[in-house]
């Protein structure tokens, strides 16, 4: 008898690295980044003096997800930001270079810390924080030879959003954000507040700044245009200069070498990114189109080279160096076991048409011929002022492979493609969405590439509130729901986010008080008795954005209902998941229950069991 390797199994999939953060020593020999390598999250590092021998040793042992890691241009330590469990309140820590025991740096019960940045010395860290000031957060400095803290600006009337200070520590380029599409941002210098562009009343956002030089920033704007661009502002001059412009794409996030004059912006233009270098001598930009990533989830400068954590729907998260010279270099290999990476599916990117007229950008998945059940799973993203892009997931990679297609359409809210386009949500998650969703159906339906009534919903976060909307609205066009931590009561929901989130819901969703009718009316809660169809519920016991009391109230009335309904709650888990056992028991269990509730003469995959 033959014996041949086994069906890669639903492991084998989950079983690649996350990237949570990243960072650079100045001479760009040592990289140091966030990873559930192990099976946990840690701080690793990577030494890259001789490439040829590379690997990955761990820095930490705590078990918890590195929000931040920032080098000592000095050499002297990491410091690190960690919450527990999820709870995204964030301590900020030193670790040394080699990695040991944590030293607590700023601490407070019930608060967190958002790492900024460090001075060019070491001595100075620069972070926000909500402890003193929960609702629109303070910016402060740490002295770290003396233990002085020092509060430099006291937040007011939004929340305060700290992007970047000077190399000098002269000045800060901060942000408030009353809503996604709108934060105007400003210079904070001796006390006095200088606007980042000609009318700081007008609708804008900041999306990232930083110091050329101690009088010069440059940043990404959306001021007077559709998309975001790169702009700078000289202090001295009191200048507002417009630099490069797309009109296909959202200039977002840059990165600047100071000592090569040089810049990098990421541009995101639907469901992937595109990188331009920029020369600071004259003004010239040049696309990058060997960029060996379709998303960027960080990037950083050190050494003259450019280094950058990204992901395609076929690759999972990696660590490449860009040389000063240009070429990249991939330093790590993160792949998915047992399968050949010609195996893994391609999205299609798909436009389709909205009731309204509007086009409607989403991301469709075929199973492999001699696979497919006849099912598809169609994936709401989260946000709702977020996108689908061309992002590996285990969980539609292994669904693939068991027979499912999936479909995960950009409805109207969706970053990426304008602000106007994104703005559509705001104050209106249920109807526009939903409607875009089922149009998508209705087009994919009309190819019969779906097939009516097969048809699950995967949804979490905002995709799990639309989840619930679909099961209350469209129950009969599904065979079933998961929802994965979605608010089911609009106004609890925006009474118990966290405080700093609070100045951003009347823009963003509505106030609980004076928008009540409205928020009551696109809660699905008030629908529970039109939902009959098999549910599963997933929840994290310490989610501070969509608390556990939002899904505890929807399954205690959906069992009320007489409906068939799973609840799984990871009690060491918030929004999201850090740990990967507790990630591969919840999509395990959504597999399970999508396989369970496929009709009986619905063609088996032949794949093995999960």
């Amino acid at each position: 008898m033959r014996l041949e390797p086994g069906e890669p199994g639903l492991e084998e999939f989950f079983q690649t690295f996350a990237i949570s953060a990243l960072a650079v020593d100045a001479a760009g020999r040592r990289v140091a980044f966030g990873s559930n390598l192990g099976g946990r999250f840690e701080v690793w590092g990577l030494d890259l003096a001789d490439e040829a021998c590379a690997y990955p040793f761990p820095l930490s042992r705590v078990g918890q997800v590195p929000h931040a890691l920032r080098f000592d241009p000095q050499g002297r330590y990491l410091v690190v930001g960690l919450d527990r469990d999820g709870d995204e309140r964030v301590q900020l820590y030193l670790l040394a270079p080699d990695g040991g025991g944590l030293t607590p740096l700023v601490q407070s019960t019930g608060a967190r810390f958002d790492l900024v940045d460090l001075s060019p010395d070491g001595r100075y860290v620069y972070y926000s924080s909500d402890r003193d000031n929960p609702r629109f957060m303070d910016c402060y400095r740490l002295d770290l030879e003396t233990g002085r803290e020092e509060r430099l600006f006291r937040g007011e009337g939004a929340t305060t959003v700290f992007h970047a200070v000077a190399p000098d520590g002269s000045s800060l380029v901060l942000a408030q954000a009353y809503s996604n599409t709108r934060q105007p941002g400003f210079v904070w210098r001796a006390g006095e507040r200088l606007p980042l562009t000609p009318d700081p009343d007008a609708p804008q956002v900041t999306w990232s700044a930083g110091y050329l030089d101690p009088d010069t920033i440059l940043f990404t704007t959306t001021y007077g245009a559709e998309r975001a661009y790169l702009a700078r502002y000289s202090i001295p001059d009191r200048a507002f200069t417009p630099v490069l412009q797309r009109e296909d794409a959202d200039l977002a996030g840059l990165e600047i070498d100071r000592d090569g004059r040089r810049l990098w912006v990421i541009g995101q233009e639907g469901v992937a990114d595109r990188l331009w270098e920029v020369n600071l001598a004259d003004g010239t930009a040049a696309p990058d189109p060997e960029l060996p990533v379709a998303v960027v989830d960080g990037m950083v400068t050190a050494g003259g080279a450019l280094f950058v954590a990204g992901r395609s729907e076929v690759d999972p998260p990696n660590l490449w160096r860009r040389d000063p010279a240009g070429g990249w270099r991939r330093l790590t290999r993160n792949r998915v076991m047992g399968v050949e990476p010609g195996e893994l599916v391609r999205a299609e990117r798909i436009r389709y048409p909205s009731p309204d007229g509007r086009f409607i950008e989403g991301l469709w998945f075929e199973a492999p011929p001699g696979r497919a059940n006849g099912y598809t799973i169609l994936w709401p993203h989260g946000g709702p002022q977020a996108a689908e892009r061309r992002q590996y997931r285990p969980f539609f990679q292994y669904a693939l492979r068991r027979g499912y297609h999936l479909f995960a359409p950009n409805f109207r809210g969706s970053t990426g493609y304008g602000t106007a386009f994104a703005k559509l949500v705001e104050r209106a998650w249920n109807r526009g969405p939903r409607e875009d969703i089922l149009a998508g159906l209705d087009y994919l339906e009309a190819q019969g590439r779906v097939t009516p009534g097969r048809v699950f919903v995967v949804g979490g976060s905002y995709g799990g509130y639309m989840t619930l909307l679909l099961h209350a609205f469209h129950g009969d066009r599904f065979a079933g729901f998961v929802d994965l931590f979605g608010p089911s009561d609009l106004i609890t929901f925006a009474a118990a986010v966290p405080e700093f989130w609070k100045p951003m819901m009347r823009e963003w969703l509505g106030d609980p008080e004076a928008d009540r009718d409205r928020l009551a009316a696109d809660s699905p809660i008030r629908y529970v008795d039109r939902m009959r169809k098999p549910m599963l519920v997933i929840q994290g016991a310490n989610d501070p954005r969509v608390v556990r009391a939002e899904s505890d109230r929807l399954v205690e009335a959906l069992r009320a209902q007489g409906v068939a309904v799973e609840y799984l709650v990871f009690e060491d888990e918030g929004h999201g998941f850090t740990k990967k056992e507790n990630e591969i028991r919840a999509y395990r269990a959504i597999l399970e229950f999508c396989d369970r509730h496929r009709q009986p003469d619905a063609p088996s995959t032949g794949a093995a069991s999960v």
